[in-house]
């Protein structure tokens, strides 16, 4: 069964849809679900859908050219294989049938790796004559620093000649709960915090079994799939891989400041600035800066604070990283029971943050809030800090959000705190209060809500 996908699904379709050549380039991480997505959009269509190899070019033009000629070509009555890349790439246009003519090379910088004219061949042919056919040529990759600098940089001859270009990301908490329609709300929370939005991951998890259960079988023991797939990641995209793990499990630690992750991994800070520019752009880590700081704030590269914005990466590199020598002589029930479990209700109150923000996000979408924001995040500063705040464009109306994930219920001293915390600098600026509960609230604090317009969210309400 195919799940979410549908901004994508739609993306493509309405350049489906479209008249004149489409080249659509669509990248992102592993694992995210780009070939089953692109599958999906190809279903009922005519089509040609070729999965490079890390092979010779002279190999991969024989294997794109068999690809290509089974689809009932002219050509094919004629040859078996194409003389060269610009004949393989010019018989789109003579692909059977009146509709699209639809081609999707998936792990295309393995056949650009193989031979560096291809771009040059591609760009010259869409200059041509392929942008004025009835063809779309979809270019997907995995490898996202490549494709973003060597593809769709401004050196590349295919600079500004796609028509579309389609970063795919982890799924949404409300798409990829779907995997797991039979766990309560906390297990479906639960196992968003520790697997993230990745499909794969989460095909993972036996939603008959529960959270706890599958984070045993499924990561913390040798031989299942995800136990050893962040260090295939990280060989797969990085070199210095030692040095990269020590910064990744330095932030997952809660270590978020340059100052902090240097003290802790001991690198250089030039060096150090650089490993981590190359994490964000892997989509491993991000910087995060409070809600309302400026652009000018933000440039500037000591402040702001790190944090792995991949869920499983942060799981891998806060249990199963720094326990490896207990997990690999087969302890996995004990690193479970001794230290993952008494530890995860905190590890996953920070992603619970998350998953609220994207319930107002939601909420937004649908003009079902106060007002309509622009900015979504968090906001701290010397005196204290809040899990969520969002603004509107002139700043004059202001959503705050607290989360509470804990065993005992939302009371009065927590709402207490929430009020008192931040005061904008327009006296005239509104105010609304949303408040999220793991354990509901007290009935003080519920008169309070009411008394005041305050919206109180229970995990329940969080996951219709």
């Amino acid at each position: 069964m195919f799940i979410g996908r549908s901004e994508e699904l739609q993306f493509l379709e309405e350049r489906y849809a479209t008249k004149s050549g489409q080249l659509i380039v669509l990248y992102g991480r592993r694992r995210v679900g780009k070939t089953e997505t692109l599958r999906k959009f190809c279903q009922n269509k005519p089509h040609v859908f070729y999965v490079c190899t890390e092979s010779p070019d002279e190999q991969q033009l024989t294997a794109f050219s068999d690809r290509m000629l089974k689809k009932g070509l002219p050509a094919s009555q004629f040859i078996t294989r194409f003389s060269d890349w610009k004949q393989a790439f010019s018989n789109v246009t003579e692909l059977p049938g009146k509709e699209k003519k639809l081609l999707v090379i998936d792990e295309f910088p393995y056949m650009v790796k193989a031979n560096n004219s291809i771009p040059s061949i591609l760009q010259n042919l869409w200059d041509e004559k392929l942008k004025n056919e009835n063809v779309m040529i979809i270019l997907c990759g995995s490898a996202m620093s490549y494709i973003e600098k060597e593809i769709l940089g401004e050196k590349n001859p295919l600079y500004g000649r796609a028509t579309g270009i389609l970063k795919m990301k982890e799924m949404e908490f409300y798409d990829a709960i779907q995997f797991l329609p039979n766990y309560s709300p906390q297990d479906k929370i639960t196992a968003y915090a520790v697997l993230g939005g990745i499909p794969h991951y989460l095909k993972q998890f036996d939603d008959k079994l529960t959270s706890g259960e599958n984070i045993q079988r499924n990561i913390l023991s040798r031989g299942s799939v995800l136990y050893s797939e962040v260090e295939f990641l990280m060989r797969q995209e990085l070199r210095e891989t030692a040095v990269y793990n020590a910064i990744i499990e330095a932030v997952a630690m809660g270590n978020t400041k340059m100052n902090d992750i240097h003290q802790k991994t001991k690198i250089e800070k030039n060096k150090l600035s650089v490993y981590l520019k190359n994490l964000i752009e892997l989509g491993i880590l991000v910087r995060e800066f409070p809600v309302t700081d400026s652009v000018k704030v933000q440039s500037n590269i000591s402040r702001g604070l790190y944090k792995v914005t991949d869920n499983f990466f942060r799981f891998w590199y806060a249990f199963v990283f720094p326990n490896q020598s207990e997990l690999e002589a087969g302890d996995a029930e004990g690193i479970w029971h001794y230290v993952v479990r008494p530890e995860l209700d905190r590890y996953t109150s920070y992603l619970f943050e998350e998953v609220c923000r994207q319930y107002l996000r939601k909420q937004n979408r649908k003009n079902a809030l106060p007002f309509r924001f622009t900015q979504i995040g968090r906001w701290w500063d010397k005196t204290g800090e809040l899990d969520i705040m969002a603004t509107d464009l002139r700043r004059t109306n202001f959503l705050i959000g607290e989360c509470k994930y804990k065993n005992s219920a939302f009371d009065i001293s927590d709402l207490n705190k929430t009020l008192g915390k931040f005061t904008p600098k327009d006296k005239d600026s509104r105010i609304y209060y949303w408040l999220f509960s793991k354990s509901g609230f007290t009935d003080q604090v519920k008169r309070v809500a009411e008394e005041l317009g305050i919206n109180l969210v229970t995990v329940e309400q969080l996951i219709e």
